[in-house]
């Protein structure tokens, strides 16, 4: 039998990205890997929920990541799907709407693409 785990990002900005995750979509950090080379920082959220988002932060790494078209994505759901547009929409991090669908994306400080969805 399987479990999720956690899904992986990289990112050039451990800081501003955590600092995102947790003003965006209530992330915040409930384990830590560190090493001379890189930082993994597994984020989760408010319920406890067994499946993390992993932020790797390789210490020498200066360019951009190449997300390619960007296909992939990690999703979320809200229970309070305007409050959270409204915010997201304050932030300014909205990239992507599909109004007939009732879903929206907003991009991290590193451009990965996060569906929002209501539950």
């Amino acid at each position: 039998m399987f479990r999720f785990a956690h899904n992986n990002l990289n990112v050039l900005d451990l800081e501003r990205s955590m600092k995102f995750y947790e003003d965006a979509l209530g992330l915040k950090e409930v384990r830590r890997i560190e090493t001379e080379s890189f930082t993994l920082v597994y984020l989760g959220d408010e319920h406890n929920s067994h499946h993390l988002l992993e932020l790797t932060w390789l210490k020498d790494r200066k360019e951009p990541y190449n997300l390619g078209e960007n296909e992939f994505h990690l999703a979320f759901t809200t229970d309070d799907y305007e409050a959270a547009h409204a915010k997201h929409r304050e932030m300014d991090c909205i990239c992507y709407e599909n109004e007939a669908m009732g879903i929206y994306f907003i991009s991290d400080p590193d451009g990965y693409w996060l569906e929002v969805l209501p539950e």
